[in-house]
């Protein structure tokens, strides 16, 4: 089976011949393979297509993708968007008292298939063309029968009647205020169907913020609103697209605890990508594979850690199908101990930020960073992470030690945690010329180490406004990798970036800094990107909006001993991926490491 894909934000038949058309060896015969549709851009017949991909090499813009898939998948389409649009195979299985977890790519179909799944997107089964095919239009009833036979039968049955009822968080909260103006108490109190919403707000650490305006609340209070506002409800079916971004370990976990007390008796399904929460929360989950934005499948229900470590290691046992060429790895070696730092590159002098007089406060001690060395920095939201690493680039004047972040005479580059306002009306740019806007004196040789595995190159012609949070967030790292500085700081570079991006960040940054003799100053949340990327550790501890202070630099299992300590979390390696797992609370093993003082691995 073949499927033929034209990528329209990259198409732009106004610059260039129809060479798609022109040199198609099937066109040349007469027969109509490509023509130019109504919106002056080619459509491929996939049923004519023979699949010699001289229009693939042809096309100017590498818009064009014609991929051969395996013949069981025919006839097995969940959803398409258009001709030659992307294409769903299969879908996700809620069960009642059962949290299904889903991992897979940005742009693989994910959040399509909860979307259909939640009533808010009725599933055309590939049929795209309905003026031509009128009875082929697809219905309920088509619906059921395509999926007759199996769990998803009775599920749509009942979603068409309207006999069930269904909870859905979206993706992108940032819009919530958009739809809502009032307090967070009043949105909890037209939503609390379940009478549970005073719990979880205390749980959720949400007290303070019950009183005030929803457009006033941070990215990580809002994304707790959403998820509280969406378990509140009396549904049968709960889903959940995204519910880490923003928040920090901390809060990812209560969140995880919460979700698991209060949804024990429901269907819920969740899709993140935060493999170490998801590992925690989920009974089991489906693997969406594929090519983004162009086609997904989604695999059988498998065990949580089953599945985790198949995606992880690239091979699907059961489909038998490769969905990587290089397993993601973790170290082998036992977690690094405290060393000296050799070359010392960066020293820098203690510093207080005070933000008013009664306002919050972090007090840094003097540090110094390797060179070659990745820093990772860790704490709680709100404790001074974002500051400390602002005042060291010189972004933020400090209320005393005002020579800190001129201690150090040498170029910093520094990618902020709020890139939003890299989309703004006056920055009406493309990618192209955005990063060549910013790019120092690097050779041409380091640009490309960073544009081509952050896959910056596929998104060239696009505009700025036109990019997922994921693409920008990419984008905003290559900008800041691609300055020419001796320390690069990032500060949470994992948001809204998925496993498979993740992977390849880690790789870049890595390769990056012991290329170049450089060095990084990572904040972020997630623990396997800390795991895979840090060669020391940064602790922050405090009070969050109150005050911050840091406890020092310290090697892997000091450090994370710390802060786990602190959020009463223990980790393991899994036996065979050596990924770390976060143990459930009050097991034998988290007993164990806790009685031994081990919260980071035994």
């Amino acid at each position: 089976m073949r499927i033929a894909i034209l990528e329209h934000d990259k198409c732009q038949p106004r610059k260039c011949e129809y060479e798609c058309i022109k040199y198609c060896p099937m066109v040349r015969t007469g027969v109509e393979t490509i023509v130019v549709g109504e919106h002056g851009k080619p459509v491929i017949s996939e049923d004519l297509c023979e699949g010699c991909g001289i229009c693939i090499k042809k096309c100017p813009f590498n818009a064009i993708s014609i991929i051969g898939l395996p013949e069981e998948l025919k006839g097995k389409e969940t959803h398409r968007y258009g001709e030659n649009g992307f294409v769903l195979y299969g879908m996700p299985i809620p069960k009642a008292g059962k949290i299904t977890g889903t991992i897979g790519e940005n742009g693989i179909g994910k959040s399509t298939a909860i979307k259909i799944l939640s009533g808010l997107q009725v599933p055309n089964l590939g049929k795209v063309n309905f003026e031509a095919e009128e009875k082929e239009k697809p219905s309920w009833d088509k619906i059921k029968k395509r999926y007759a036979g199996s769990e998803l039968q009775n599920y749509f049955d009942k979603l068409a009647k309207g006999d069930i009822k269904v909870a859905y968080k979206p993706q992108y909260i940032d819009t919530i205020p958009e739809y809502f103006d009032g307090k967070v108490q009043e949105l909890l109190d037209i939503t609390d169907e379940r009478g549970v919403a005073k719990r979880l707000v205390k749980d959720f650490e949400l007290e303070e913020a019950r009183g005030r305006d929803i457009k006033e609340l941070s990215g990580g209070e809002l994304q707790r609103v959403a998820i509280i506002a969406t378990m509140i409800k009396d549904a049968d079916f709960y889903f959940f697209d995204e519910i880490t971004p923003y928040l920090d370990i901390y809060q990812r976990a209560r969140v995880a605890r919460g979700m698991k007390e209060v949804l024990k008796d429901k269907a819920v399904v969740v899709v993140e990508h935060d493999l170490a929460i998801l590992d925690m929360l989920a009974d089991y989950v489906h693997l969406i594979y594929g090519e983004p934005g162009k086609y997904g499948v989604v695999t059988m229900p498998k065990s949580t850690n089953r599945g985790i470590n198949e995606y992880l290691s690239g091979f699907l046992h059961a489909e038998n199908v490769r969905i990587r060429d290089k397993p993601i790895e973790f170290n082998v070696h036992p977690p690094r101990e405290q060393q000296e730092v050799r070359n010392v590159f960066v020293e820098y002098d203690g510093f207080e930020k005070r933000y008013g007089d009664d306002g919050f406060v972090l007090n840094a001690k003097p540090g110094s960073i390797g060179k070659g060395e990745v820093l990772g920095i860790v704490g709680r939201n709100a404790i001074g992470k974002s500051t400390f690493v602002s005042v060291l680039a010189g972004e933020t004047e400090p209320t005393a030690g005002k020579e800190a972040a001129q201690s150090f005479d040498i170029n910093v580059s520094y990618k902020p945690q709020y890139i939003k306002s890299l989309q703004s009306d006056e920055r009406d740019i493309r990618v192209k010329d955005f990063i060549h806007s910013v790019k120092g004196e690097l050779s041409e040789a380091d640009i490309i180490d960073v544009i081509n595995p952050l896959g910056i190159s596929n998104l060239e012609e696009k505009n700025l406004k036109e990019l997922s949070g994921g693409e920008l967030q990419n984008v905003a790292i290559a900008a800041c990798l691609c300055q020419d500085a001796s320390l690069y700081m990032l500060d949470e570079p994992s948001a809204h970036l998925d496993v498979e991006q993740k992977a390849r960040l880690i790789k870049t940054l890595r390769r990056y800094v012991e290329r170049r003799g450089v060095s990084g100053l990572i904040v972020d949340h997630d623990i396997y990107l800390i795991d895979l990327l840090s060669d020391r550790l940064m602790v922050f501890d405090g009070e969050p909006g109150v005050r911050g202070e840091i406890k020092g630099c310290f090697g892997m299992q000091e450090g994370m001993n710390l802060f786990l300590h602190d959020l009463g979390l223990t980790f393991r390696r899994d036996e065979s991926t050596l990924r770390p797992r976060i143990n459930k609370i009050g097991s034998a093993k988290d007993r164990e490491q806790k009685k031994k003082g081990r919260y980071y691995y035994l």
